[in-house]
């Protein structure tokens, strides 16, 4: 009985600590200013055009990392940029209508659960980052970046709590954001089990009771702990193998300030 009541303990304690860390982290990120600080700055040094960039989807077990690129217009203010988690949905989607409307240039790429399982998720994080810059047109001269260096010889800046403090990264965030979630929610009526449209693929209880039921499905992050821990094969599905595998191989998709973003959603 004590080992038993030892291992209960230890492990609400576990989520208890799970959950401080996370709430901690929110109430950091609500502390700080986003501002334009980081693009004054960048374009003090000649950089005309500078890009924020940031991905959304790194901890989700469902479907593709999503990154977005934006080039904000230095004439042009849009009030309320900041990191997209403090953001209520419908205030998500309507900065995400004003930065695609006012910015110089913005770009929106995927990279697919099956590439994300092939190099792992960091690497297709930051392989998302660099398709959406390389997408922008009139391409960036300068880049302010979430957390991390891309694989580019543009002059960059990585950020940490990027997204909280720079306005450029705020907009790509909000960008990534609101197109992952049209995404994901678009296969809600698919995979109707895994509460997508809810959960948008991450990691909650409901959902982690779904793989143990159901297993995974063919867009579920083979790579992640909880869905090849399912007692469950992953699913496979027919038209995938014979029509998608192509496209797959490719690992991507981009969405340009030039296309329609649901364009993307062909990528899963």
């Amino acid at each position: 009985m004590s080992n038993s009541h030892s291992k209960s303990s230890t492990s609400k304690t576990s989520n208890a600590d799970k959950l401080s860390a996370s709430a901690a982290k929110l109430r950091l990120l609500k502390k700080l200013r986003c501002t334009l600080n980081f693009e004054k700055q960048a374009w003090a040094t000649g950089a005309e055009h500078v890009a924020g960039v940031d991905e959304v989807g790194r901890g989700s077990l469902f479907g593709p990392v999503v990154a977005a690129a934006v080039i904000l217009d230095p004439r042009h203010r849009i009030r309320g940029l900041r990191d997209s988690k403090l953001l209520p949905a419908e205030r998500r989607e309507e900065l995400a209508f004003l930065i695609r409307r006012h910015s110089v240039a913005w770009a929106i790429a995927a990279v697919d659960s099956a590439r994300i399982d092939q190099i792992n998720i960091y690497q297709a994080s930051r392989l998302a980052m660099l398709h959406a810059v390389q997408q922008l047109a009139p391409a960036a001269s300068y880049l302010l970046v979430d957390a991390v260096r891309l694989d580019c010889q543009l002059p960059q800046q990585p950020i940490i709590h990027g997204d909280a403090l720079s306005a450029s990264i705020a907009a790509a965030s909000i960008l990534a954001k609101v197109e992952r979630d049209r995404m994901i929610s678009a296969w809600d009526p698919v995979f109707p089990m895994y509460g997508l449209a809810s959960n948008k693929g991450y990691c909650t209880p409901h959902h982690l009771a779904a793989l143990r039921e159901h297993g995974p499905s063919p867009l579920h992050r083979q790579s992640f702990s909880p869905v090849w821990s399912a007692p469950i094969p992953q699913e496979v599905l027919g038209f995938m193998l014979d029509e998608a595998a192509p496209e797959v191989a490719s690992g991507d998709d981009v969405v340009s300030g030039d296309e329609e973003p649901m364009a993307a959603i062909s990528e899963t």
